[in-house]
């Protein structure tokens, strides 16, 4: 399984040229989500830019920016709904820029998730461009952007915001720019509890780099032999075309100094909420556990899913989340035989454990795989060689279908 893919980065002059025309339909899909959104609000007597910026978590988002931390909501069955479980980068944005500008906090959610959307959409073709071409690039990330529930792209939640730091973090670890990964790394542990994923990434690279790099000195001390005494020198008996020079200590330094800075933000985020609430490094988990939000390797999500099997037409539901699953595991399958760098894998397996193992808001879980685009580049690969007409086609059919599912979904009377 390769690790880290030496391919050479464009030029940074024209990484924007480059990316332009992702970027552009990016835009376009997005738009079209928007619209049918808008359209279909008001058919229903419903406001489009309240459902992108005061609904649900939106409104635990820009209560931190407002307010702070401690708000909290009890329940009548005990449970216990604290603003302490949301990351803090997303509200700190919004205070940001609602301090600089007339925008409200909920205003300043919509424009950081607009931003961060287009910053994602740009990480993710860095990723794929480097790793299979331009035109894969591309593919990848219209791909991203006709998911069923990509309108979540748009709204003033933190899934855009934490795809665009995870997807350059990794991009920074296949192209050797550690202390930005480590960096980008931290952000990203302030985004969202998944952020895990990302500081496993590095430290998975790290670790193989580190071997790589042992193995290729000892293998170049092993190709070297004393010369015939008296003549002061040694003798190269033998040389692999290609081989690595022996590790200097600047990388290694920043390698190690990535490897230090990935888990700051998650780490220190965590310790804060346990400090806050008095119960020490677990208490993050106490306040996740009263949201009912806890990890028991999926079988709460199974025996949800069994449960719609047993009426009809609520087992067409069930099979659809059975094919579902099947798709994503399939998709991940695919990555690893396909020799996916181990960075991704690392982060796209840790992303979709996750989001499928988690043992409440069953609802959620597309949304919760929003940012495991490593799974969508077999698909992206598979795309980029079809005829331009033909990709086009299949593009736009689902940028429309895409569109309209995104508009009804959100018209809905649960959180997405």
């Amino acid at each position: 399984m390769t690790d880290l893919v030496t391919r050479v980065a464009p030029p940074r002059e024209t990484a924007l040229r480059r990316a332009a025309p992702a970027l552009l339909g990016y835009v376009a899909v997005r738009a079209l989500g928007l619209l049918v959104l808008a359209l279909w609000s008001a058919a229903r007597g419903k406001s489009a830019y309240t459902l992108l910026t005061a609904r649900w978590d939106a409104l635990w988002y820009t209560r931190v920016a407002e307010l702070g931390y401690g708000y909290e909501v009890r329940l009548p069955n005990g449970d216990v709904h604290s603003n302490l479980a949301f990351f803090p980068l997303l509200p700190w944005l919004e205070r940001g820029l609602a301090a600089v500008s007339p925008l409200s906090y909920a205003d300043a959610g919509f424009v950081v998730s607009l931003l961060a959307s287009l910053a994602a959409a740009w990480g993710i073709f860095a990723v794929a461009e480097h790793l299979y071409g331009r035109r894969a690039g591309v593919c990848a990330v219209l791909l991203w952007a006709v998911l069923p529930v990509g309108i979540v792209q748009s709204m003033a939640y933190s899934e855009s915001l934490f795809t665009a730091l995870a997807a350059w973090s990794l991009y920074a670890v296949l192209t050797g720019r550690w202390p930005a990964a480590g960096a980008l790394a931290a952000l990203a542990g302030l985004t969202r509890p998944v952020g895990l994923a990302v500081v496993a990434a590095v430290w998975a690279a790290a670790a193989v780099s580190f071997v790589r790099e042992r193995s290729a000195a000892d293998t170049r001390a092993g190709e070297c032999t004393p010369a015939p005494p008296g003549d002061g020198s040694t003798q190269r008996v033998g040389s692999i075309e290609g081989a690595p020079d022996v590790p200097r200590a600047p990388a290694t330094a920043e390698r190690a100094l990535a490897v230090l800075l990935a888990p700051l933000g998650a780490a220190g985020y965590v310790l804060w909420v346990g400090h806050r609430t008095g119960r020490g490094p677990l208490g993050y988990l106490d306040v996740q556990a009263g949201w009912r939000n806890g990890f028991d390797g999926g079988l709460a999500f199974a025996r949800f899913v069994a449960e719609k099997f047993t009426s009809f037409p609520s087992a067409l539901a069930a099979a659809g989340i059975v094919l579902g699953v099947a798709l994503v595991v399939w998709l991940y399958v695919v990555c690893v035989r396909q020799r996916q760098p181990l960075p991704l894998l690392v982060y796209a397996g840790v992303v979709t454990a996750l989001a499928l193992c988690a043992s409440s808001y069953f609802g959620s879980k597309p949304r919760l795989l929003l940012p495991a685009f490593p799974l969508l580049l077999p698909l992206a690969l598979a795309l980029s060689r079809l005829r331009t007409s033909r990709s086009a086609l299949v593009v736009g059919g689902v940028a429309v279908a895409s569109a309209v599912y995104g508009a009804f979904w959100l018209n809905g009377s649960g959180p997405p």
